[in-house]
């Protein structure tokens, strides 16, 4: 499946989200989704059925990062879950690379190239997120016991 075939079977709930404007996101989904397909073959091989929890549990926390990581609200915190991202992002290479021998090395080589892909976005987007900050409209805050007496009650 292409990457472009692929696109067209995604349902409108997730295009439409905000989250989906996100390139690393819709390569991570890309992946999680061959990962199911390479996980059914590496699961037949008494050899590799281990490899395949590993590997399908590394792919899948890719996208599941990323999304949590949009959700936060301060840089800092978005880039700790893309750097979660790219903690799997790298396992799964190791993964699909040591799955080679039965996967074949033309689909080995397709996932590690994808899954550099994603590691190269992510090694841009997590310091643009560190650096980013949050800034609050400056608002005097009463301190004093008197001054909160005299504003009248919050509705």
């Amino acid at each position: 499946m292409t990457f472009e075939e692929w696109l067209a079977s995604v349902p409108a709930e997730i295009t439409n989200d905000p989250l989906w404007r996100m390139e690393v996101y819709r390569l991570a989904l890309f992946a999680s989704d061959l990962a199911w397909h390479d996980v059914s073959r590496l699961v037949q091989d008494k050899r590799t059925i281990s490899l395949a929890d590993q590997l399908y549990e590394a792919v899948g926390s890719i996208s599941a990062n990323i999304a949590e990581g949009y959700s936060r609200s301060s840089g800092k915190d978005e880039a700790r879950f893309y750097e979660y991202s790219l903690g799997s992002a790298r396992e799964a290479r190791i993964w699909y690379f040591q799955g080679r021998h039965v996967l074949g090395a033309a689909v080995a080589a397709h996932r590690i190239k994808l899954l550099t892909q994603i590691i190269r976005l992510l090694l841009t987007i997590i310091p643009a997120e560190r650096r980013r900050k949050l800034a609050e409209e400056p608002t005097p805050y009463n301190t004093s016991i008197a001054n909160l007496l005299d504003d009248p009650p919050m509705p």
